[in-house]
């Protein structure tokens, strides 16, 4: 199979072709042959987008399954335009051991998902860290589920166990959220000095034990240069950012919407907001991950927190090229080659996130000239909303290709 159109990467935009033999990519230059799907000049083909942050809310339990489950979510990131996606581990059965990664993992093979899953696993008070390589979360304050952990110190005597694994942090400092509890507001309750807290301890436990540590969605702008201050140093640590960040502040609250609009960390300034769109656009920021938290209208308004957000990556993705002047190489770093560069220690004999022989031959087309109203009716995830609902995005998701094989 030979695909033809302009392919987008960090290095630049070329007309070319990809040779697909298979799952994977063999050729890629001009003059291959004749194209079996040839995309005009409106569109960008990446290599396949991943979202390196997301609850799919499925376990061995099935306890949650009524908001997602792993085939829903699936169905969600094709719809995105996503390939691959990276599972948090707060399940109401963690996978924090050998059996419990296991078991969610053959759990995730009998659903047969129509993306690929990579797991994390958990890091909680008095865990360990399994017998094979897999990437870790831990949480260092209270967010969904009961996998965190109370003080900073428990945090540290846990992770010394950890030395040189792939840690991800939920930068909320749990002391400073206990402080907080009583404030009127969620926004008052989770204040910036809570994630800037934790992100000078974060990296200073990333240092102290050689992680190869990720900082998730951030929000602050304030925390910005402890970042670049640690990597100057040689510290290794990579940050994710949500849309919801990007495109959101605490001036779109409203009584109406606070309980679509709630989640951890929670909503900051327009100075963050802006703040996080000039820091992945020079390069602070490293992934576009969603945080896709799929949970039920009636439950965000009882005070449950989170946003889905896989259906809309890509149109997503479109608004950051078009409106906010953002480079298709700035978005083939994020959206594919980074994230890709992420999980491909663990899904060994995939490779995400090139356009280059021996990569696995899933790719993004996005159409910069067919816009898109984000409507409710439109989505695959089970929970059956989106924040972005009504918003018409300048550019979609004009085609998917999984292992060689076009789905959508």
């Amino acid at each position: 199979m030979i695909i033809q159109g302009t392919l987008a990467s960090s290095s630049g935009t070329l007309n070319s072709q990809i040779r697909v033999e298979g799952a994977y990519i063999v050729e890629v230059g001009p003059n291959l042959g004749e194209a079996d799907y040839s995309f005009s000049g409106d569109c960008f083909i990446f290599a396949g987008m991943g979202d390196i942050h997301i609850h799919a809310r499925d376990d061995v339990g099935e306890s949650q399954t009524y908001k997602e489950d792993f085939c829903t979510a699936g169905a969600a990131a094709i719809n995105g335009g996503v390939v691959h996606v990276a599972d948090m581990p707060n399940n109401p059965v963690p996978p924090i051991t050998d059996e419990s990664y296991q078991e969610k993992t053959q759990h995730l093979k009998k659903r047969n998902p129509a993306v690929h899953f990579t797991l994390y696993a958990g890091i909680g008070p008095g865990t360990n860290p399994l017998s094979f390589a897999v990437p870790y979360k831990a949480y260092m304050g209270p967010s969904v589920g009961d996998l965190f952990f109370k003080t900073l110190e428990q945090l540290d005597e846990t992770l010394s166990r950890y030395r040189g694994c792939d840690v991800s942090f939920h930068c909320e400092d749990p002391v400073l959220l206990e402080q907080h509890a009583a404030a009127m507001t969620h926004e008052e309750k989770r204040p910036a000095e809570c994630e800037i807290s934790a992100t000078r301890f974060a990296l200073q436990m990333i240092e102290k034990y050689e992680l190869k540590g990720k900082l998730c969605h951030y929000s602050v702008g304030e925390g910005l240069p402890l970042i670049r201050e640690a990597r100057s140093r040689g510290v290794k640590v990579t940050c994710e950012v949500t849309p919801h960040h990007l495109y959101f502040d605490q001036s779109d609250l409203t009584d109406q919407n606070r309980g679509k609009m709630q989640m951890n960390p929670p909503l900051r300034t327009i100075a963050d907001r802006k703040a996080m769109l000039d820091a992945l656009r020079e390069g602070t920021l490293d992934y576009l991950a969603t945080d896709h938290a799929p949970h039920t209208l009636e439950e965000n308004e009882q005070g449950i927190s989170g946003q889905p957000h896989l259906d809309t990556y890509g149109a997503f993705v479109t608004w950051l090229i078009l409106d906010q002047k953002f480079t298709p190489e700035q978005a083939a770093r994020f959206c594919s080659e980074n994230p890709g560069d992420f999980v491909n220690p663990y899904v060994s004999p995939k490779k995400f996130g090139r356009i280059e022989p021996g990569y696995t031959a899933s790719l993004t087309v996005l159409n910069m000239k067919q816009p898109v109203t984000i409507r409710r009716e439109d989505l695959k995830t089970k929970c059956g909303w989106s924040p972005f609902e009504g918003i018409t995005f300048p550019g979609s998701v004009e085609a998917v290709f999984i292992e060689g094989e076009k789905v959508r």
